[in-house]
């Protein structure tokens, strides 16, 4: 497996394999990876015979209060990780490489940005759209996999390759889950034993929600407040949001009936903040 750091040496790398007649995958990570992130790098390998795996803790989807400087950094993990899910090449750009010198350019998927994380993270989705614009420029992937856990990401990645006719497939794969439950994320190892426990009141709550709508129920206000009663049960849990969302454009809705819809919640646990969804 290679690993390279500038743009030229990645585009060289995947053209090599273009002239091979190698179909190109892509997953896109900020490090610090668990299964679910090598569930993705599997699933690429699936799908392309050369998987390209970028390693970048993007500054510019960090708000001030975040945790950028303390953001888990294990290259030497991430690298054997990615060799054994059978990744092809990791692109490891440094921010100053990546970012040039007085860049001003950003990529703003207007709406589906604008609620849920969006409003409690002002920028995060601008700046999530911009590096993956960049990278999948960079990589010039056919297909590129994503986990379904950030959601609202998805869809706004969905929509910025539909709006602006990138060539390049989207694949939503399955969110994976610790043995409790809980979405694995590069952040719960922020999370004490404790908390990990205290953390399966989002899956209980989501579950809870979904067993509801498959016995009939369409009213959101109702999936929602069942949710949340789940979720107040655990006192160590602070909800940011818990809403009943369209796939699509992550607007909430009244009712579920006759479209696609998912229930989102985010929540704080002591420092570390949590999301979480599912299908309704």
């Amino acid at each position: 497996m290679e690993v390279v750091h500038t743009i030229p040496e990645l585009r060289a790398a995947v053209a090599r394999a273009r002239q091979a007649g190698k179909a190109i995958g892509f997953v896109p990570t900020m490090g610090c990876l668990h299964e679910g992130h090598l569930s993705l790098i599997r699933r690429a390998r699936e799908e392309a015979a050369f998987v390209v795996v970028s390693i970048f803790v993007n500054p510019t989807q960090f708000g001030p209060n975040e945790d950028f400087a303390k953001y888990p950094r294990t290259f030497a993990e991430d690298r054997a990780g990615c060799e054994a899910a059978g990744a092809d090449l990791i692109f490891a750009p440094t921010a100053a490489d990546f970012y040039p010198t007085g860049a001003s350019t950003w990529v703003d998927v207007e709406g589906i940005s604008a609620k849920l994380c969006g409003e409690f993270r002002p920028g995060h989705f601008r700046g999530v759209a911009t590096v993956v614009a960049m990278l999948f420029n960079a990589a010039q992937a056919d297909v590129a996999v994503f986990g379904r856990k950030d959601l609202q990401q998805l869809a706004v990645i969905r929509r910025m390759v539909r709006d602006l006719h990138m060539p390049v497939r989207i694949i939503a794969h399955e969110t994976v889950r610790e043995p409790n439950g809980v979405a694995m994320s590069s952040r719960n190892r922020y999370l004490s034993t404790e908390e990990l426990s205290q953390a399966t009141a989002i899956p209980a709550a989501l579950t809870a929600a979904q067993a509801l709508a498959r016995s009939g129920v369409t009213d959101a206000a109702r999936l929602q407040a069942t949710a949340q009663a789940v979720l107040a049960a655990q006192p160590a849990l602070k909800p940011q949001y818990c809403a009943i969302v369209d796939l699509e454009t992550m607007a909430p809705v009244t009712s579920t009936a006759g479209r696609p819809c998912a229930i989102a919640i985010a929540c704080h646990l002591g420092a570390t903040r949590l999301i979480d969804n599912a299908d309704l």
